[in-house]
């Protein structure tokens, strides 16, 4: 974030931050760029309750900035939508100001996501450990299947539904994107099936495998 912050001052640069899944971190402490020397007054931070708080019904997020940026959002934002509910506004402020619950999902997803890369690793499809969030990328390179090719496989011989790692860009292929926003029920489960599919393609390996 220093490397970007620094390109952001040379050029004069805004920094749009994303950090909905800020409280969403494992290890380490998290640092906002908005919060490095000389970025606060070019930095737009967007936040919301969705990921942290499980509250995506609530459709309710808010952004801080520079107030001469603020400003210019809202000539096009009063006229695009309407007010957050009211009680959308009340639930954030009851999820902002209290925060147990927040840490007891955290660890909950903690113990998921350590759980799921353990199990794809085991399987043979490498995986790194996710440092914040409630997804983990396994690589799938290694079957001579495209990333969407083994996805829809995926779904349709063991009903277990993943993303396609080009979802997110062309250097996603070889990957897969698997949540672990459930319950650990529904995560062992699919690890048991997904480990079925993979022992399956090990053993009708195609032409030209590394």
């Amino acid at each position: 974030m220093q490397g970007i912050a620094g390109f952001a001052q040379k050029h004069d640069l805004v920094v749009i931050a994303d950090e909905i899944y800020s409280e969403l971190t494992y290890e380490g402490d998290r640092v906002s760029i908005a919060a490095l020397p000389g970025m606060k007054e070019r930095t737009i931070f967007l936040h919301g309750c969705s990921k942290a708080w499980a509250m995506t019904g609530f459709r309710i997020g808010y952004a801080c900035g520079p107030a001469e940026l603020v400003e210019a959002m809202m000539k096009i934002h009063q006229y695009t939508m309407l007010c957050a509910p009211i009680l959308s506004q009340e639930a954030a402020v009851e999820a902002l100001t209290n925060t147990a619950d927040t840490d007891t999902m955290k660890s909950a997803y903690e113990e998921r996501r350590n759980f799921i890369c353990s199990s794809l690793n085991e399987m043979g499809l490498p995986c790194h450990l996710p440092k914040g969030a409630f997804y983990v990328f396994p690589f799938i390179g290694d079957y001579g299947l495209s990333s969407k090719e083994f996805a829809l496989r995926l779904l349709d011989e063991e009903k277990v539904a993943c993303v396609p790692g080009t979802a997110f860009g062309d250097c996603g292929e070889g990957f897969l994107r698997c949540s672990y926003a459930t319950d650990m029920r529904n995560i062992k489960e699919a690890m048991t099936r997904m480990a079925s599919f993979v022992s399956r393609l090990n053993r009708t390996p195609p032409v030209g495998r590394r």
